[in-house]
């Protein structure tokens, strides 16, 4: 059975590690990957989404939308305007943290953590919000964000957590490892 995993946010945020991350823990496991990422204006704080869809049968990476098991927003705004990708039973993992957008500073208006939360809450099955910063705080490093949303999807039994660890292990910088496994561990 194929697993689609929508991974958005917004540029510098660390969403292609963390779908990379994800296609090699799928790799490792004996799984077959599809993967693409729509990048935009990344470099200058735009969105960027990544499918990752894991299993036989798959034969484009792109994820159609109503199908994806699973959303990890590393932004809040980022879920709500990728949610039509989500399935009827699906579950979002949101960072509860809002980016507000540049244009809301030029125009005065601001995003609302917990109308956008409501807003999720009534369209998906499940919506498991993360505090990150909180997160952050005790692991001493704001780097780690990914790896802590990735951590959270290791609760819905969508990628074990021991392959996810040996992905990080080949993926990120030898000194970085044991921080971003601790990250993977923050949800138990």
């Amino acid at each position: 059975m194929a697993k689609n995993i929508l991974i958005c946010g917004v540029g510098g945020q660390g969403t292609v590690l963390a779908a990379k991350v994800l296609s090699q823990a799928a790799i490792s496991g004996g799984e077959h990957v599809l993967s693409a990422e729509t990048i935009g204006m990344a470099q200058r704080g735009g969105s960027v989404t990544s499918h990752v869809r894991i299993g036989e049968g798959i034969f484009s990476p792109l994820i159609p939308k109503g199908q994806a098991d699973i959303i990890i927003s590393f932004e809040v705004a980022e879920a709500v305007r990728n949610i039509e990708y989500l399935k009827a039973d699906g579950t979002v993992i949101v960072n509860k943290k809002v980016v507000q957008p540049t244009t809301a500073s030029l125009t005065g208006k601001t995003f609302s953590e917990d109308e956008m939360i409501s807003y999720l809450e009534k369209a998906a099955a499940s919506v498991i919000a993360v505090d990150t910063q909180e997160a952050c705080q005790q692991l001493k490093s704001e780097k780690v964000v990914n790896m802590v949303l990735l951590g959270a999807a290791c609760k819905t039994g969508i990628i074990d957590k021991d392959e996810l660890k040996a992905a990080i292990k080949l993926l990120v910088k030898p000194d970085f490892y044991e921080l971003n496994c601790k990250a993977v561990d923050y949800f138990g």
